[in-house]
């Protein structure tokens, strides 16, 4: 039996409305995006390979006119952040991939930069828009959470010698903003923490796809303000809209890239 793996993204989808993690996840159900959040995505991944270019040693080449935006905000990270570029003993993993068979689960996470020494494992990760003002939501975060959880399970480091640190890059029309950062140490306190709400949380899941295989829907949560936006209000019964006039694309779920917390 291929057992199902699950990304930080899938969890905060399954945690903020289950209705919707099935639609996505389960219905690869999904609607196109604007413009305007296709562009944001395509500079995102283009940074993202900037830097892996850099810890790899390769020409860091961007792919179209955005180069000289890029390279400034690259610039502007490395004047930011000039210790986290200077050579130091342990070792530097780029796109670093880590899997935690849990639960009957596969718990898979993607390390934009792993930086492991003797003392410390130090996990970074970029974000290409603004540091978030309330960094509790962000320390809440299934990312967060899972990251340094799957880390601590898969690694001989104890909870207190993990870090995680989220560098926020970000440029507005033709300026280059200043890179700011949050970081959110670990302790065995919160491992254990994190591993209950796990158990929790899959246990729960378990449960609802065995009704979903019996033709029971997942859960839906209570109307909330944000279920208008929703591209599958109709399909929830939220609004009086004509459902065959909806547009439903099949969504291809290795095309998906980060979004905003």
């Amino acid at each position: 039996m291929m057992l199902m793996r699950l990304s930080q993204a899938q969890l905060n989808l399954l945690e903020t409305c289950p209705r919707k993690f099935q639609h996505t996840y389960l219905d690869q159900l999904g609607s196109p995006m604007t413009p305007e959040q296709q562009d944001r995505l395509t500079w995102g991944s283009q940074f993202h390979l900037l830097m892996q270019q850099r810890e790899l040693g390769l020409p860091m080449v961007p792919l179209d006119a955005e180069e000289g935006q890029l390279n400034r905000c690259m610039t502007a990270f490395v004047a930011a952040a000039p210790d986290l570029f200077q050579p130091r003993p342990g070792t530097r993993q780029s796109e670093h991939r880590r899997t935690l068979e849990f639960h009957g689960y596969l718990l898979t996470v993607i390390y934009d930069l792993l930086i492991l020494s003797d003392r410390q494992a130090h996990i970074l990760d970029w974000k290409t828009y603004p540091r978030p003002s309330q960094s509790e939501r962000l320390r809440q975060n299934w990312q967060t959470r899972l990251y340094r959880f799957v880390l601590a399970e898969t690694s001989a480091y104890e909870p207190e010698q993990i870090l995680m640190t989220y560098w926020f890059i970000q440029a507005e029309h033709d300026q280059v903003l200043t890179p700011q950062s949050l970081s959110f140490p670990y302790t065995a306190e919160q491992q254990e923490r994190d591993r209950q709400d796990l158990t929790t949380r899959l246990n729960q899941l378990t449960e609802w796809l065995q009704r979903y295989d019996q033709g029971e829907p997942f859960p839906q949560i209570n109307e909330t303000s944000s279920c208008p936006s929703c591209h599958f209000v109709a399909r929830c019964q939220r609004e009086a809209v004509d459902l065959s006039a909806e547009s439903v694309d099949v969504l291809n779920l290795d095309d998906i890239q980060e979004v905003a917390l």
